[in-house]
């Protein structure tokens, strides 16, 4: 009996063809096995098309490198004049595990947008300096749209750059293929803001969080009053931990109680499983005004607590209400990063240029070799940022009370610290 003749595959990529079957409900990638000498098949664990279509094409990726013909045995130099948008793909699909892969992907988001409305068959080859300076300009025409859309903001160089560099990975990732134009280097086309906030300022924010202004022209009532302040509780936190860590916000969202050593009295600001990128999390010395808040999220019988210091994975909101409120620069010049550019700036005054080595440690820009993390706060590692961290907290609870506040009492339930340790 003849065999049946086999549909047109679902989707196809080199050898490898995607199929259905008719007993069961997943896709199957079939394709020919020429050092076997034979047809070979394996499912594509999913019945989604679009899922299906992924598992091919790792398979067919995890596949390449030195082949060679089934015929003649010479090796293959590669696919010739693959399309950008394939090219973008097969990064994405073998960087998916990979840090930043967020940022990676909304970066190469807008080339592929910008291909769709061009040219949708351009080949990598195609894709050259002219063709890179014409997505330059057609993005630089596009604002930054807040996520409710209210709100837009001219695109930045550096943002702008930050996707062609990214273009240039994905391209000289695939094999056989090497970038035709030049990115512009960072420091070329980066603005790094220029405002940073004093002592004043910071507490200022703490007061926002803590002692919430009323509505022009009245006063706040007891519940009222009391209902804004817990709206504020993660923003309030966020803030602590900005100025006694000095770390950038993402790291600050990341802390867990297991990266919390008390009895070292350091923080490691790179979670477990997590692979240290170009902008390095250190482990640094904690302001004893901090230490009890990272007492409290690690579990107890008598205390539970918190499992990770933030409850929330964004202070975006409160933060540019606080932003507002205090009237603070626009234009990215107060972002979240504000603390940390500000801290260094106050700190860096005060230990002085001989020992700002200390305060390039506690930024993660230098790394340091001290394997005993009992040694990290001594004033010859890291002491003397910590003993300026920790007179600029002083300063701040000064001009606002309670700013750190953490001490328990059985009348005020609001003044745990599960509640943001505020005397409401």
């Amino acid at each position: 009996m003849p065999r049946t003749k086999r549909q047109k595959p679902l989707y196809q990529r080199g050898p490898y063809a995607l199929h259905t079957r008719t007993d069961r409900e997943n896709l199957e990638i079939i394709w020919y096995d020429a050092e076997r000498r034979r047809e070979r098949s394996t499912s594509a664990g999913t019945g989604d098309l679009w899922t299906a279509k992924l598992a091919l094409d790792r398979l067919y990726l995890q596949s390449q490198g030195q082949q060679c013909c089934p015929t003649c045995g010479r090796l293959f130099d590669g696919e010739t004049a693959p399309l950008l948008t394939s090219a973008i793909r097969d990064y994405l699909i073998l960087g998916e595990d990979k840090a930043g892969f967020k940022a990676t992907r909304g970066r190469l988001a807008h080339v592929v947008e910008f291909v769709a409305e061009t040219d949708p068959n351009i080949t990598v080859p195609q894709a050259d300096q002219r063709f890179v300076d014409r997505f330059r300009n057609w993005l630089a025409e596009r604002p930054v749209v807040s996520p409710t859309g209210a709100k837009q903001r001219p695109r930045s160089l550096g943002h702008i750059e930050g996707c062609v560099r990214q273009l240039a990975a994905a391209i000289n990732a695939t094999r056989g293929q090497t970038a035709q134009f030049r990115a512009e280097q960072p420091r070329d086309v980066s603005r790094s803001p220029s405002y940073r906030a004093d002592v004043p300022t910071i507490a200022a924010m703490f007061r926002f969080c803590i002692d919430p202004p009323p509505p022009e022209g009245r006063d706040w009532s007891d519940k009222e009053r009391a209902m804004v302040v817990a709206t504020r509780v993660e923003l309030l936190r966020f803030l602590r931990a900005a100025v006694a860590t000095w770390a950038r916000p993402d790291a600050i969202f990341d802390i867990k109680p297991n990266q919390w050593f008390p009895s070292a009295r350091v923080l490691d600001l790179n979670p477990v499983g997590r692979r240290q990128t170009r902008k390095h999390r250190p482990k640094i010395p904690v302001a004893r005004q901090f230490m009890p808040w990272l007492d409290e999220i690690v579990p107890s019988k008598v205390n539970p607590g918190r499992t990770t210091y933030l409850a929330n994975a964004t202070v975006r909101h409160g933060w540019d209400t606080m932003r507002a409120h205090l009237g603070l620069p626009e234009e990215g010049e107060a972002g979240q990063k504000l603390i940390r550019r500000s801290m260094a700036t106050i700190v860096r005054k005060r230990i002085g240029e001989a020992n700002w080595a200390q305060g390039k440690m506690m930024l993660g820009h230098v790394k340091f070799d001290v394997s005993d993390i009992y040694a990290i706060p001594d004033p010859a590692n890291l002491g003397l940022a910590l003993a300026a961290t920790e007179s600029v907290i002083d300063e701040i609870k000064k001009l606002c009370p309670g700013a750190f506040h953490r001490e328990n009492t059985a009348s005020d339930a609001s003044n745990t610290p599960s509640n943001g340790g505020l005397s409401v």
